[in-house]
């Protein structure tokens, strides 16, 4: 064996010399194209003749220019490509490559050595392949397969062979340390060596631990939509975002980052996930969460409820009459049945009931509701919804040209020009002066009234034109309070049962609609209602669509997704034991999602091994819901989750301060001290502010936090910590039977130490448990 490392140290002393010697020639490259760059910007006019007297010099001078231009780009994208390069190289110089395979093609008899590392890496002669890239078809087999018959495909087809051995490395600063032949070793030694890190303030990319079933989402092509379903800690977020870099690589030729878009929970878990493309060498894609794009659709019209107001005002109000009202319409407002009903509300205002404004124009009415309303259902009911909403526009324009005309002549037009400002003369002159000798039959004092007397009517029906463009004259408020204006209407659009808190349930929506809110539950169905009226809005530059957390999201979310990026595949990441929304409870799987593309554009891959926390912590969490016995853990050792029970909330700061202090003696920066809600984690925060540096973490949080924090159970989804302490898992915290998921979603985020307390009687989640796993004091 050292005569092994002695071999691979010598190869890699090989490698990292070339690795410099292309860092040399690729600096020296970026610096020159950089002040080609800056040479070019700064005499791009000194190099460019411009003379326009004749045909052929107007040519020669636009020939000129392009040739300047395209100077510029190819200097450019010589510049941006050096650098990019010269990234990955920096990042291979201490750690070129993780993996090597041993691998015979059918049909020779020579082995060849693969190794596998980030990037490609070729020899000076460009010939031969020094490190293979792993998103690279033959790496798959690295991935895909144990010693013995294997195969990848490439362009050209199916290439078989023999896997001889497989071999992981551990490289650090140029320096082969250890190497495993992992056909022999034991367990993944390098991936409990990566799991047994600390956390850090970004997820990393981890290519060196992806396991086969991981290796199957990544190197997915097929079909329109790709669900994930995984355990905590199974991977899922990781595996997606090799996949983009997979896909970027594959697709390099048409696919770029700015084509594909996520989806997150939280801008906190951009910031965590932000790392992970640029550590593989590709520019990061477009990142969004979902309640960025209800606000930005929605806040000019109403005051939008945020997801998480929502979600806290579920977790606190327990003893809130309107409670079980809201709930209830949360459900049944996500549900597949209440979006066909709005489908079908939706069609129904084709024959009747469609509610309009009337318009009016200096302070009388300009066209009334009920004249618009007739136009509307006076033209050929045949013709698109939409189509209809355009030729309403073009009547209603044409009626404002019309009033342009009419209004010249009028005592109040003179009244606003001896109105106007200096400026507005100067601007109405101007205008003359282009205009001269056009209307020779009038005086210069006739046109100047004319031209400010029309710019005067301009500027009084601009409002009204823009309001024609905005669709204002459709009173989108008015048609969704119609599904609840009455409890007996939703019979004529719905083919199923409403709930029966249906009628509380619309006395309630109507209120809010008529304080200028929108709860969250409503944003979806009432922006769908509109879109269903002017047509959707759509997007289709965007090639891919990443959702994670997609057991958060409702069937109408869903939907808006697919109609907004028509041309984007999408993958779905979720845990339906983490749902902690209230319109998610009940359901265990994605099987909603499967008609949305089709069973035959749809594929479903379930992760159910947790690499996240040490095997004693996954033993214990997936004790926690119902279907645990399917979770498989990792075997990572690692000490006991330990319950603590404490009688007054003196004792338990007391407690809480001792152990973090104690954790942080053992080596660990990232502590989570995890509440119930926000607004436990705000008392919790002021009564521990005697712990240096303690941050507390809020919905609004764009970065995610290291070191100490006190944080809501529903934003630590995603994240993970070294050591998690669970501020209060009493009976009187976590007494209701619908918490279970979001207890179990903060004892999933420690990796390697689990601290529960409880003030009083611990929660029924926890007396479930087999005493053995969890050590009690």
């Amino acid at each position: 064996m050292k005569n092994d490392l002695r071999q691979e140290q010598e190869r890699l002393d090989l490698v990292t010399g070339t690795i410099t010697e292309q860092m040399s020639k690729l600096a020296d490259e970026a610096g020159r194209r950089r002040s080609e760059v800056t040479h070019i910007q700064k005499h791009f006019w000194d190099e460019v003749k411009v003379n326009t007297d004749t045909f052929d010099d107007y040519l020669e001078t636009i020939i000129g220019l392009r040739q300047q231009a395209q100077a510029l780009t190819v200097s450019q994208s010589t510049h941006r490509h050096a650098k990019s390069r010269l990234s990955v190289l920096e990042r291979m110089q201490k750690s070129p490559y993780f993996g090597r395979i041993d691998f015979t093609e059918e049909g020779t008899r020579e082995t060849e050595k693969v190794y596998i590392g980030i990037s490609t890496l070729t020899d000076s002669s460009g010939e031969d392949f020094l490190v293979y890239d792993w998103r690279a078809p033959v790496s798959s087999v690295y991935y895909d397969y144990p010693p013995g018959p294997a195969e990848y495909t490439t362009p050209g087809g199916v290439i078989k062979g023999n896997l001889e051995t497989k071999w992981q490395y551990i490289i650090r600063e140029g320096v082969v340390e250890s190497m495993f032949d992992t056909s022999l070793t034991i367990g993944d030694e390098i991936l409990k060596e990566v799991l047994g890190k600390g956390t850090d303030k970004h997820m990393h990319s981890i290519v060196a631990t992806i396991q086969q079933e991981q290796n199957r989402i990544i190197r997915h092509v097929s079909g329109k939509l790709l669900i994930v379903q995984g355990a905590a800690g199974s991977g899922k977020t990781s595996a997606a975002m090799q996949r983009i870099a997979y896909l970027l690589y594959k697709y390099r030729d048409r696919l770029k980052a700015d084509q594909i878009i996520l989806f997150s929970p939280n801008s906190m878990f951009n910031s965590y996930v932000s790392n992970v493309l640029p550590e593989l060498g590709e520019e990061n894609m477009q990142q969004v969460t979902f309640q960025e794009y209800m606000y930005h659709r929605l806040s000019g019209s109403f005051k939008v409820e945020d997801p998480y107001e929502q979600l806290e005002y579920v977790l606190t109000a327990e003893d809130e009459p309107a409670r079980r009202t809201r709930t209830a319409s949360i459900k049944f407002k996500a549900s597949t049945s209440f979006f066909e009903t709005v489908k079908a509300y939706s069609h129904s205002l084709e024959e009747t009931g469609m509610v309009f404004k009337g318009i009016k124009f200096r302070g009388k009415p300009f066209v009334s509701a009920k004249q618009i309303s007739e136009r509307f259902y006076g033209t050929d009911t045949s013709i698109r919804f939409s189509n209809r909403i355009e030729k309403l526009q073009e009547w209603l324009n044409a009626k404002i040209d019309e009033t342009e005309k009419a209004e010249l002549n009028k005592p109040w037009v003179q009244e606003e020009i001896e109105l106007l400002s200096k400026d507005e003369y100067q601007k109405a002159f101007a205008y003359l002066e282009k205009r001269k000798g056009s209307e020779e039959d009038l005086d210069d004092y006739e046109q100047e009234i004319k031209v400010l007397g029309r710019m005067v009517v301009r500027r009084k029906l601009k409002p009204l034109r823009k309001w024609v463009q905005e669709l204002r004259f459709v009173d989108f408020t008015a048609l969704y309070r119609q599904l609840f204006s009455d409890p007996m209407h939703i019979n004529k659009w719905m083919t199923g049962t409403a709930p029966e808190e249906w009628a509380d349930i619309c006395g309630m929506t109507m209120n809010m609609l008529d304080e200028g809110r929108l709860n969250y539950e409503d944003a979806p169905p009432f922006l769908f209602l509109k879109e269903q009226i002017q047509g959707f809005q759509t997007n289709t530059s965007i090639k891919h669509v990443l959702v994670d957390e997609a057991q958060d999201y409702s069937p109408f979310q869903f939907e808006f997704l697919k109609r907004l990026f028509p041309l984007a595949k999408m993958t779905v990441l979720g845990d339906f034991n983490q749902a902690i929304f209230v319109h998610a409870s009940g359901l265990s799987d994605f099987h909603p999602l499967l008609s949305l593309y089709g069973p035959d554009e749809t594929e479903a891959i379930l992760l159910n091994r947790s690499y996240r926390s040490t095997k004693p912590i996954t033993d214990f969490t997936r004790k926690l819901v119902p279907n645990g016995d399917q979770i498989a853990s990792f075997e990572r050792g690692g000490e006991m989750p330990v319950m603590t029970t404490i009688s007054d909330r003196a004792e338990l700061h007391r407690r809480i301060t001792a152990k973090v202090a104690d954790f942080q003696t053992q080596g660990h920066h990232s502590i989570a001290i995890i509440c119930k809600s926000a607004a436990e984690s705000s008392e919790v925060f002021n009564a521990l502010s005697n712990i240096p540096d303690i941050k507390l973490v809020k919905s609004g949080s764009a970065e995610y936090e290291q070191g100490i924090v006190v944080i809501p159970a529903y934003l630590a989804k995603g994240i993970e910590f070294d050591a998690v302490i669970i501020y209060d898992a009493s009976a009187q915290v976590y007494g209701d039977a619908s918490l279970r998921r979001l207890f179990y979603t903060a004892c999933t985020r420690a990796l390697h130490l689990l601290q529960i307390y409880s003030e009083g009687e611990p929660c029924a989640f926890l007396q479930e448990v087999p005493r053995e796993s969890l050590i009690w004091s």
